[in-house]
């Protein structure tokens, strides 16, 4: 991935903004939150024109989906439907739904390890439309020749965090910093998080950091995302992409970043079994505490929330820091792990059915309307104008970031994780050890056990 040409979206986007191309192809050349059985779905009679079934990745916005699923069908007549697995569950729900009569046409693998376990479901893209819409066609899973997944967002995570709060705390006599910019390592977010606990009743917050969830299937924060900091310099420092045996050189830097969250927390770590990421979310939105560490999905959830006290202009973001040498320069997690893949098994209709959704949604203006306004997405095709971009303020922070030329952005590994077995495992870990049940020795060494286990299981 070539964080350069991210940065370039607004450029490329502005130079096609007169030049959209329409919504059917005409060409057959051709991956959260949820309840366990979360689904929408809108359907009319299928007819000719083939019908659309899409496995939604993200309960988060499982809402919307049904809601643009609907628009298309009263658009153009075609059949849509939407269900959307609950959080964690979406391999075991793609491979349930796959053997079905009527399978889904729209699907999301997570990367190249995705792809490994579904390249016979995954059709080449490569002479599409909206495979040709991509700006940085470095982006797309490939096998050889052909394209087999493409990006439709690009996302960018950190720890979020109120604005107001913080200006409260920088004007308090003995602050350990007096302005965001004097944040910008491990060393002084640990001073200014600890000592904003110390203080969190001058300050009015339960907390310095929202809740660490980990009921079932809400741990992805920190088995995924957080772990990509440590495994991201990692393999910086080998140089590489993947590992088959990993070292967690940095185990002791997640370790610690790990423990400011939920020693610096509006919960007790001992009840972080029973929070849901809605529950952090929520912690964060009333004013509870101060930062959260989330992505620029995230404001929907905060905006969307009952007695909201957060200002939108206080909404903003900060790198995690870890400790590593030269984190000063560090930016964002900028990246994806959602791309589109239509159903090879599919019927030849129902594929050209979901390509023309595909080239709908990313080239219309009702499509771009629904990308940019209410899935909030940094969408990396070429059909959108600098001012269709999203205007909520995190998805303004992660466009400062990418463009800011002194800040080096860190890169979604976590997309060579080996399984999803090996991320539960972790998680699981992880809750034993913040409960206090479980050694961080044992967590790591149980880690890099798994690692090596499951990625031999990938052979």
């Amino acid at each position: 991935m070539k964080l350069g040409k991210l940065a370039a979206f607004t450029m490329a986007a502005a130079m096609a903004a007169g030049t959209l191309m329409g919504c059917s192809s005409g060409n057959p050349g051709g991956n959260a939150a949820g309840d366990s059985t979360a689904s929408g779905e809108t359907q009319a009679a299928a007819g000719e024109k083939g019908q659309i079934y899409y496995l939604n990745f993200k309960p988060e916005v499982a809402d919307i989906w049904t809601e643009l699923a609907g628009k298309y069908t009263s658009e153009t007549g075609v059949s849509m439907k939407v269900q959307t697995a609950a959080a964690g569950t979406y391999e075991q729900t793609l491979k349930s739904e796959v053997a079905k009569k009527e399978p889904p046409t729209l699907f999301q693998i997570n990367g190249p390890i995705g792809y490994k376990s579904w390249s016979k479901y995954t059709r080449d893209l490569k002479d599409t439309a909206i495979y040709s819409h991509l700006v940085d066609k470095d982006m797309a899973v490939t096998d050889g020749d052909g394209v087999y997944g493409i990006p439709y967002v690009v996302e960018g995570y950190g720890i979020i965090y109120n604005d107001a709060i913080m200006q409260k705390y920088f004007a308090i006599d003995g602050a350990k910093a007096k302005s965001m910019d004097e944040i910008n390592t491990f060393d002084s977010l640990k001073a200014v998080a600890e000592d904003m606990q110390a203080r969190k009743a001058e300050l009015g917050i339960e907390g310095v950091f929202a809740s660490t969830s980990f009921a079932p299937g809400e741990d992805w924060r920190w088995q995924t995302h957080l772990a990509n900091l440590p495994v991201y310099y990692e393999y910086k420092d080998e140089n590489v992409a993947d590992k088959d045996a990993l070292d967690f050189t940095y185990s002791d830097n997640y370790k610690n970043i790990f423990d400011l969250y939920i020693n610096n927390s509006c919960t007790d770590p001992k009840m972080v079994g029973a929070k849901t990421v809605e529950d952090s979310m929520a912690d964060f939105a009333l004013g509870k505490a101060a930062m959260v560490q989330n992505g620029n999905w995230g404001w929907g959830q905060v905006s969307g929330v009952d007695g909201n006290t957060v200002k939108e202009e206080d909404v903003k973001f900060l790198p995690i820091y870890i400790g590593v040498s030269g984190e000063d320069k560090q930016g964002l997690c900028i990246g994806t792990e959602n791309f589109f893949s239509i159903n090879s098994q599919a019927k030849e209709e129902d594929q050209q059915a979901s390509l023309d959704f595909l080239e709908w949604l990313f080239t219309s203006d009702t499509g771009k309307d629904y990308v940019t306004n209410k899935l909030g997405f940094i969408a990396p095709f070429d059909t959108f104008a600098a001012e269709e971009k999203p205007t909520d303020p995190l998805a303004k922070e992660i466009d400062r970031y990418m463009n800011n030329g002194d800040l080096y952005s860190v890169t979604w590994n976590f997309t060579s994780f080996p399984s999803q077995t090996f991320k539960d495992n972790f998680g699981a870990s992880l809750l034993q050890y913040a409960q206090g049940g479980k050694e961080w020795t044992a967590v790591v060494e149980d880690m890099k056990a798994d690692w090596a286990n499951e990625k031999a299981m990938t052979k």
